[in-house]
Order: structure tokens, then C-alpha cells, then sequence
């Protein structure tokens, strides 16, 4: 069994830490989270409850860094950020840059537990308020920034950002069920050229 003791808290509890949610962010990214227990998860990462609780706190702390750490593991996502902050491109490559790194298929599996994780979410707003506030304003606020600079009022690029990011949510559900990503990517063009022609 782990120990848990105030040698183990200062020297190996990081290191413990990092270790147990590897294995669980590769459980979840192959498994989801439906009906994710702590003491299934404990079981399957090879732990116990008690160290669980102790290093993540809660099961919906532990799902948020779980998120998180699953981001990792889809290196091209934090190009959707890298395209939307530079301020060199035109914002219709801003746009069409960021949306491509989200529809990239290697990506098709972070989006599949994006959406799981965000329908338990909705029914525990309570408990997942944290997660649902950040996948809220995420990238909203960069978007916002790229229709700013683009000649937008502050307040325009904040509705347009929310807009865009909106659409942007819809269209990877669609990238799910519809299994044509060439239309997929036509709509999302379309819709892009529209939203930057509203910007004055």
C-alpha cells in the first residue's frame, strides 16, 4: 500500500502524483469516464481511493486534471491558441488556422471526452462549476482579441468570440456524427468569411 506519511508528502508525493495521472489520463482517453467510479479508476491505475482522494481531492477535481492532462496528449491542440494570437495573419487565417488544428483527426479522440466530460458537467453544474466556467471563456477571450485587432470594438469582438467559439463547439459534434469532414470543413469556411464581413 502507499504510504502516506509526511516523508513520502515532502519527498515522493509529486513525483507519486505525476505518475498516477499518466495512468490515468491513459485510462480515460481509451476508456471515457461513463460510470467512472474512484474506486473503479483506483483499480484500474493500479492505487486505492485513499491515495486518489489524497492527491486529486475529489473524483470531479480529479476529471478536470484528467481533461487537462489529456490535452497533452494531442500536441497539435495548443496550435489552436498559437493561431489565434498572431496578430501577422490576416483573421481569416486566424480563424481557419485554429479550426483546422481542432478538426485535425488525430484529434477526433480529445474531442469524444471533451464532450463527455462536458455532458456529466451539465448535470452536476454544482460540482463541475469550475470546468464549465473555463470551457466557457477558454477561447473565447483569444478569439475575441483576433476580431479586436482585426478592427472590431471590445464589445463586438467579446459577442463575435463567443459566436465563433459557439460554432466552433457545434461543428466538432458535427466532425463526430457526421463522419464527412469535407463538408465539415466547407460550412466551417463559409461561416468564418461571414463572421469576419460583420467586423466594423
Amino acid at each position: 500500500m502507499d504510504d502516506v506519511d509526511g516523508a513520502t508528502r515532502a519527498t515522493g508525493a509529486p513525483g507519486r502524483r505525476d505518475e498516477l495521472l499518466d495512468r490515468i489520463v491513459d485510462h480515460v482517453v481509451e476508456n471515457g469516464i461513463a460510470q467512472i467510479t474512484l474506486r473503479a479508476l483506483a483499480t484500474a491505475v493500479g492505487s486505492n481511493n485513499r491515495m486518489l482522494l489524497y492527491y486529486f481531492g475529489s473524483r470531479e477535481e480529479l476529471i478536470v486534471e484528467a481533461l487537462h492532462g489529456a490535452e497533452s496528449r494531442f500536441p497539435t491542440m495548443a496550435e489552436v491558441i498559437t493561431f489565434l494570437d498572431d496578430d501577422a495573419l490576416p483573421l481569416t487565417e486566424r480563424l481557419g488556422g485554429a479550426w483546422a488544428t481542432i478538426a485535425d483527426p488525430r484529434n477526433r479522440a480529445f474531442h469524444r471526452l471533451f464532450f463527455e466530460i462536458f455532458g456529466l458537467a451539465g448535470f452536476e453544474r454544482d460540482r463541475f462549476a469550475t470546468l464549465l466556467g473555463l470551457i466557457g471563456t477558454e477561447w473565447v477571450g483569444h478569439v475575441a482579441g483576433a476580431f479586436e485587432d482585426a478592427g472590431a470594438s471590445p464589445d463586438q469582438a467579446l459577442e463575435l468570440g463567443h459566436e465563433t467559439v459557439a460554432l466552433w463547439r457545434g461543428l466538432q459534434a458535427s466532425l463526430l456524427s457526421l463522419g464527412d469532414d469535407a463538408l465539415v470543413g466547407r460550412v466551417a469556411d463559409s461561416a468564418h468569411r461571414a463572421l469576419c464581413e460583420r467586423v466594423v
